[in-house]
């Protein structure tokens, strides 16, 4: 169950990865922003690989982390975490981990010393991902039924109300 679980959340990662490059195309043509090499040179930095950004490298950094990600998304559609609440929780994780490594690796910078345009488009593209990893990961774990936790929480609905 948990291997399908993992393999699930990674197409549903992908999917998620899709639309959240979609969705910063769709806004470059209005904003003109350029593109992002922060994910391939936080790679570069982490796999100590030489050179200046490469578009291979960044891509590979933007679609690797969607895709691992996801997988995590997946196992907790399966374990019973879906919906709204669960993608909000799942956004929490992709921008720590974005964070995490670009500040680890000094590629970046924490998110409260960006300009304010730049924290909302990111945040908002990284709602996007969440929101469609979601969706996907949500429909492939619904096709197995309810998850421990969902099955938990109809038996013993106090119970659930106690982690509030």
């Amino acid at each position: 169950m948990w291997a399908r679980a993992v393999a699930q959340g990674a197409v549903a990662g992908l999917a998620g990865v899709l639309a959240m490059t979609a969705a910063e195309k769709v806004e470059q043509r209005f904003t003109g922003r350029p593109d992002s090499y922060v994910p391939g040179r936080t790679l570069s930095r982490l796999a100590g690989l030489p050179g200046g950004p490469r578009r291979s490298v960044n891509l590979a950094m933007h679609f690797g982390q969607g895709v691992l990600l996801g997988a995590l998304r997946g196992v907790m559609a399966t374990a019973g975490l879906r919906g709204p609440w669960a993608s909000a929780m799942f956004w929490a994780v992709r921008l720590t981990n974005d964070q995490t490594l670009e500040n680890a690796t000094g590629v970046g910078a924490p998110p409260w010393t960006w300009p304010r345009r730049e924290l909302v488009i990111d945040l908002a593209h990284k709602g996007v991902y969440a929101a469609g990893t979601g969706l996907v990961a949500d429909w492939l774990a619904s096709r197995y039924g309810e998850g421990p936790g969902q099955r938990h929480a109809s038996l013993a609905p106090a119970l659930a109300l106690i982690h509030l």
